[in-house]
C-alpha cells in the first residue's frame, strides 16, 4: 500500500511549500488540503465499524485524492479557520455549520489510524496557552521572566512599582479585521501609572523586563536543534516589529541543559516540533544567560538562515526517518 503525506494548511503557506518541495524531490506522495474548502472543492466519505475499527474512505480535492488508510503522516500547519467558509451565513447557521465541520471533518483528520502527526492539532491547542508554557518551562529548571497575569488594575500597578520596568504582551496574535487585514501587538514597555479600571475587561500578561543582550530563536524538530542569535540594528525590545531583512543572525551553541529541557518540554506536550524564544543576558555561553520566553508549537521558521536544514529535518520526520507523535 502506498504511504501518503497529508499536508493540512491554507493555500498561501510558503513554509509548507518548502516542505512539500523537498517531499516531491524525494518522490514521496503528497496531498495538500485546506479543510475550509469543504464543499465542491473538498468532499470526503469516511466509514468505521466494529470489524474495522479505523477510519477508511476517501478525501477528494480539486486536484488530488487520498485514501484515508494510506495516510502515513500528517503535517498540520495553518489551515484556514472553518468559520471563514461560512461567513456569509446568519450567525446561528454560521456557528452551527462551523461546529459541524470542525467536529466532523476535523474529527476525522485528527483521528487517522497509525498516522504520525507534526504536530497533532490537539497537542498544539494544549501547548498554545502561555500560562501553561511558563509553568512547564519553570518546572524544567529554565529561567523565566517574573510574570503577572491579571485583570486587576491595582495588582498591576503594584507589580509595576515593585518590578519595573515591565512589559505587556498579548496571549495570542491579533485576529484579522473585517476586511481580512492582519495586525500585530508587539511586546512593549508599559507605565503602571497609566493603568485604570479598563484593565478589568480582559486578562493581561505583564512581565519584568529582562535586561537582554540579544535574543535566540531555537527551532526543535524531533531531537535536532537549530539555534540562531538574533540582533535588531535598532535594539528594539521586540525584534519582530522591525524590518526582518535587517536582522542580524548568528549561529549559537545551545548549552546542554537548555537543549535537554527543550526536548523534555516538547515530550511533555506530545509535540515533535516547536519554536522556542529566549532572551540572552550575557554572551550565551552559560545556561544562566538564557531566559525562556515562550515556545510556539506551530511557529514560523522559513525566514531563518537554517531554513533549508529545518526543511530537510521535517521531511525526515514525515517520512518516518525520525520520531513523531502518533
Amino acid at each position: 500500500m502506498t504511504s501518503t503525506i497529508l499536508v493540512v494548511t491554507a493555500l498561501e503557506d510558503v513554509t509548507a511549500d518548502m516542505v512539500i518541495s523537498v517531499l516531491n524531490e524525494r518522490e514521496v506522495p503528497v496531498v495538500r488540503v485546506d479543510p475550509a474548502d469543504i464543499g465542491i472543492a473538498l468532499t470526503f466519505a469516511a466509514r468505521i465499524e466494529t470489524e474495522a475499527p479505523a477510519w477508511g474512505g476517501r478525501l477528494v480535492t480539486g486536484s488530488r485524492e487520498v485514501e484515508l488508510g494510506e495516510v502515513a503522516a500528517v503535517y498540520y500547519r495553518r489551515p484556514t479557520p472553518y468559520a471563514a467558509r461560512y461567513g456569509q451565513l446568519p450567525a446561528q447557521q454560521r456557528d452551527f455549520a462551523t461546529a459541524e465541520a470542525r467536529n466532523g471533518l476535523g474529527g476525522i483528520l485528527h483521528s487517522l489510524n497509525g498516522a504520525l502527526y507534526v504536530n497533532h492539532p490537539l497537542a498544539v491547542a494544549r501547548a498554545e496557552f502561555k500560562p501553561a508554557q511558563l509553568r512547564r518551562l519553570a518546572e524544567l529548571g529554565l529561567t523565566i521572566p517574573l510574570t503577572l497575569v491579571t485583570n486587576d488594575a491595582e495588582q498591576a500597578r503594584m507589580f509595576a512599582a515593585e518590578h519595573g520596568p515591565i512589559i505587556y504582551k498579548p496571549f495570542r496574535g491579533l485576529p484579522q479585521d473585517e476586511d481580512g487585514h492582519a495586525g500585530a501587538i508587539w511586546a512593549q514597555r508599559v507605565d503602571g501609572a497609566t493603568f485604570d479600571d479598563s484593565l478589568g475587561v480582559m486578562p493581561h500578561l505583564f512581565q519584568a523586563e529582562v535586561p537582554k543582550t540579544g535574543d535566540v530563536r531555537m527551532t526543535v524538530v524531533g531531537t535536532r536543534i537549530f539555534a540562531s542569535r538574533i540582533e535588531a540594528p535598532d535594539g528594539a525590545l521586540d525584534w519582530r516589529r522591525g524590518d526582518w531583512n535587517k536582522l542580524v543572525h548568528t549561529p549559537i551553541e545551545v548549552p546542554e541543559s537548555i537543549a535537554a529541557a527543550a526536548l523534555s518540554y516538547l515530550a511533555s506536550f506530545e509535540l515533535v516540533f516547536g519554536c522556542f524564544d529566549f532572551a540572552l543576558t550575557g554572551d550565551g555561553s552559560a545556561a544562566e544567560h538564557w531566559t525562556a520566553i515562550e515556545c510556539n508549537p506551530n511557529g514560523q521558521w522559513g525566514w531563518l538562515p537554517d531554513a533549508p536544514a529545518i526543511t530537510e529535518a521535517i521531511a525526515d520526520i514525515l517520512t518516518q526517518e525520525g520520531g513523531g507523535t502518533r
